[in-house]
């Protein structure tokens, strides 16, 4: 009994030193250690909410393509819970597993980051945004000063800010963890400082899409969330409200991750992408500004390559003489489009597969599952 009473004393006093040093966030990261695909259930959220239902029509070949054993093996070990593949505008294939269904919320971790991408296309073709290359100065005056005046749309969009935001998800005391654990993005992107002139180094970092989340929210006036809904959640017919997870009640939403929602509704992201920004003869975003977020940025890399992988907010990769084009997240979370095959597949997880280059394994093995 006297070493429980010792070790929670500890504990207490571990919590009140970093509480007191402005680090109360590493208290909260040491309690629930890893990320996981149900955390919209210990964060605050703010409804995306949805319209008038339209439900996916459902193709005669429904679920007739079945998975090889080796491949079903592979998705179960890496912890998937929704697998589903919308192919010629109809729901191809759908499967679930551990508990989770059509209605279950998961979190889409970084796929939010491209979402936030088109949302800026939208709001650029609006005249919300006047161009990509406006300085983000013109909507925060918190980049007034110095190199961060520098810093244009087009350098978040790119992942070329220069900031000096750490993602980094083996250290509590880095940025990425304080931007999900703690309860302040606005000055956590304040506390950020240039250290590569912008638009020179293409380094992959969520406070590039915090920062477009304050942005949106200044220029068209609305909470992310509410514009996700009008602009894009309601007009594609999803069929659940959504959740966007924020940084504390009433506060921001962490643009850079936390969308929760389901595999089918997720698909429609993807089928909007496929037919480039247009959903039932409606067009959602511009088709031009689809083909700026397909096209390479080819930024110089931390490798001093031309990044080839990344356009804006989206990557970019081939496979077996496929362009592909995917959104995706840190545990396996991804919106895939393979336009050649006219197929969007959407992979909900706990895990991702090995990575090979700037890309990961499970990302081949999805596409190869479904294309012909």
């Amino acid at each position: 009994m006297k070493k429980v009473r010792w070790v929670i004393s500890v504990l207490l006093m571990v919590y009140v030193c970093l509480w007191f040093s402005g680090n109360s966030y590493v208290a909260k990261a040491l309690v629930y250690a890893r990320a996981d695909i149900d955390d919209y259930r210990i964060f605050d959220n703010r409804k995306i909410k949805a319209g008038t239902p339209q439900p996916w029509p459902v193709s005669s070949s429904y679920n007739k393509i079945t998975l090889s054993p080796t491949q079903n093996n592979y998705f179960k070990e890496l912890g998937t819970v929704a697998l589903v593949a919308v192919k010629n505008d109809s729901l191809l294939f759908e499967s679930y597993y551990d508990g989770y269904d059509t209605n279950s919320y998961s979190g889409s971790f970084s796929v939010a980051k491209s979402v936030v991408g088109l949302l800026t296309g939208i709001a650029l073709e609006e005249g919300k945004i006047k161009s990509l290359d406006e300085p983000v100065s013109h909507y925060l005056p918190m980049f007034l000063k110095g190199e961060k005046s520098k810093i244009t749309i087009r350098h978040l969009l790119t992942m070329s800010s220069g900031l000096n935001f750490t993602e980094s998800y083996s250290t509590p005391f880095a940025n990425s963890t304080e931007a999900y654990y703690g309860t302040n993005l606005r000055a956590l992107i304040r506390g950020l400082e240039v250290t590569k002139t912008p638009g020179t180094q293409f380094r992959y970092k969520s406070g590039d899409t915090q920062i477009l989340q304050m942005i949106l929210e200044k220029a068209t006036g609305m909470r992310l969330s509410d514009y996700f809904s009008q602009k894009l959640w309601i007009p594609l017919g999803a069929e659940h409200d959504a959740l966007w997870s924020l940084d504390h009640s009433g506060g921001a939403e962490k643009a850079y991750c936390c969308i929760n929602s389901n595999a089918r509704d997720f698909a429609r992201i993807g089928n909007l992408v496929l037919h480039n920004g247009t959903w039932k003869s409606r067009k959602l975003v511009d088709s031009n500004y689809i083909a700026q977020m397909f096209t390479p940025n080819l930024i110089t890399d931390k490798n001093g390559e031309a990044c080839n992988y990344y356009g804006l907010h989206w990557w970019i990769t081939t496979y077996k003489n496929h362009q592909v084009y995917y959104a995706r997240g840190i545990l396996g979370q991804y919106i895939i489009v393979v336009p050649d095959e006219q197929l969007a597949i959407v992979r909900l997880g706990t895990d991702r597969g090995a990575k090979i280059g700037n890309h990961f394994e499970d990302t081949f093995r999805l596409i190869e599952s479904f294309s012909n």
